[in-house]
């Protein structure tokens, strides 16, 4: 049917109705709750005295989230409640994803797990994550045998 009506029209007006389609595929297809894999988006800093991991996490309350350390594996979980409709309102689109996540991250090196710190502001957690101190780089100085 669509291409019987591409047939039928001009090249520019194709080309709309081609876009038109391209628009509803990536709607239909970027719609399902969180679809990607990676949930939730981080962005991750190292230095030789630590990291700093930089979550978002849009729509969620602190209390909702929960974050592990073992050994050197950060592990960042969290749920986000659906909106609630009022009487008299329906959904006219829904893009943002609801319920529950995890994601978990391999760190470069051991942490001081009694000294993690996590802040949270504007939808962006904020975990610093200082380097033990047996894993810190240390500066070897070289003696002159002569």
């Amino acid at each position: 049917m669509l291409f019987q009506r591409l047939a039928g029209n001009d090249l520019f007006s194709s080309l709309r109705e081609m876009q038109r389609l391209q628009d509803s595929l990536n709607r239909v297809l970027s719609s399902a709750p969180n679809h990607s894999a990676e949930y939730p988006l981080v962005n991750v800093w190292t230095s030789e005295n630590g990291a700093i991991v930089r979550a978002e996490v849009p729509g969620i309350a602190p209390e909702d989230v929960d974050i592990s350390l073992v050994h050197d594996t950060l592990t960042i979980r969290g749920s986000r409640k659906p909106e609630e409709l009022k009487e008299g309102e329906a959904r006219y689109r829904h893009e943002r994803g609801f319920g529950g996540f995890t994601r978990s991250l391999q760190l470069p090196f051991g942490v001081e797990g009694d000294k993690v710190e996590a802040k949270f502001a504007s939808g962006v957690l904020q975990i610093t994550l200082p380097r033990a101190e047996a894993e810190k780089p240390r500066r070897i100085s070289v003696v002159s045998e002569s």
